[in-house]
């Protein structure tokens, strides 16, 4: 398999470090608009296999010629660019995958190429990060061993290990992509009936062995795809896990207008966004510095089996790979977006068109694999 990763940062740079490792991988490129950055990934991960290119994500026809050296494209980039990979991957008649981004419906753009992909003969599966990702693996997972599937419940979070004030949080992805999934509504499922609940709000306490009490709260973009994939479902929810207080903190912020796109003010004759500001302010305040992170996972799925109530509840607790330095954040989502490509890659997936990974990637296999990367899923069932 010949594999191109679009982003040398973190997660693309996890993601090429899965892929060096494989058997199955011939080789890698690894590109991004920062040759410097891809170099320096590249040396880094001391591997014959991988090699570091410059590309232009916005230059359709660059991407496209350069995408159909390979077999499959694993796409890092920021969200936004998910639309115009998944479009230059169609074009140039080769498989792809992302690490989601469901703000702003990008990845319902995504899923309308569906008839085109067909068409090429290709397959591209969206939002393979951890949430969404690894959470919508495992509910279609556990929705598949149950007859009937009524309540998907998930909890996630990426929290530091020793939390310092003042947020109690450290962010291991992007805080601009924090801030939109704490001011978007969550779009859930209650009653039967799909509506929309402000994020930050609801909140509960949940506990993990060696964590809690820690606080769950709704936040936007979490369910994706799931709302589409199982429209029947009674109760459908998304929480992210934070320690306790965070949510009432952020909630002052964003009641400050502090978080807002569309908000502007005048300072010293110049309008500027305050939004744009604060993340320069905060970055520094939460960035992990090299701090320990652990990811934690619960997702629930509870439906019929036999005639009988059937409860199917998978668990992970993901810790920093201290060794190679990699964040659990990173472990989960880059080893998520690697494992799925190669299945692709392997035959193991062969239905071509975009699909969500809920109903496309085999949970079975997913936690097997996942398990040989030292990401070890446990699944209760009652």
């Amino acid at each position: 398999m010949k594999a191109l990763v679009l982003g040398a940062g973190l997660m693309g740079k996890e993601a090429a470090r899965d892929l060096v490792n494989s058997d199955g991988v011939e080789f890698v490129t690894l590109a991004d608009v920062d040759t410097e950055k891809a170099k320096l990934a590249c040396a880094d991960l001391h591997s014959p296999k991988i090699h570091p290119v410059f590309v232009d994500a916005g230059d359709e026809t660059q991407l496209v010629q350069l995408m159909r050296k390979h077999d499959i494209v694993l796409n890092a980039l920021f969200y936004s660019f998910n639309y115009a990979v998944a479009k230059a991957a169609i074009a140039a008649g080769v498989h792809s995958v992302d690490l989601g981004g469901h703000i702003g419906h990008v990845t319902d753009r995504v899923l309308e190429l569906n008839k085109a992909a067909e068409g090429a003969g290709v397959t591209l599966i969206p939002d393979l990060g951890v949430a969404p990702g690894m959470i919508n693996i495992l509910s279609g997972y556990g929705a598949s061993q149950l007859d009937e599937v009524k309540e998907i419940k998930i909890y996630v979070g990426g929290i530091p290990v020793k939390p310092d004030p003042p947020l109690e949080y450290n962010h291991v992805f992007s805080m601009e992509g924090v801030f939109d999934h704490y001011t978007d509504p969550s779009l859930i499922i209650r009653n039967g009936r799909k509506v929309e609940v402000p994020s930050l709000s609801e909140i509960e306490p949940i506990y993990f062995e060696k964590f809690g009490p820690l606080e769950a709260f709704h936040t936007a973009g979490g369910t994706s795809t799931l709302s589409r994939t199982f429209p029947h479902l009674d109760v459908l929810e998304y929480k992210t896990i934070r320690y306790p207080g965070h949510a009432q903190k952020f909630q002052l912020l964003v009641d400050l207008n502090l978080t807002r796109k569309d908000y502007e003010v005048e300072v010293n004759g110049q309008k500027i966004k305050p939004r744009d500001v604060f993340l320069k302010v905060i970055d520094p305040i939460v960035d992990l510095k090299g701090k320990d992170d652990v990811v934690l996972l619960r997702v629930i799925t509870v439906g019929r089996k036999y005639g009988r109530r059937s409860v199917h509840t998978f668990e992970m607790t993901t810790y920093k790979d201290r060794i190679h330095k990699v964040t659990a954040m990173a472990r989960s989502t880059a080893y998520t977006l690697s494992v799925v490509a190669q299945m692709i890659g392997t035959g193991t997936i062969q239905k071509r068109g975009v699909h969500p990974p809920e109903t496309i990637v085999p949970g079975k296999e997913y936690i097997k694999e996942m398990a040989k990367r030292g990401v070890l899923i446990k699944e209760k069932v009652h």
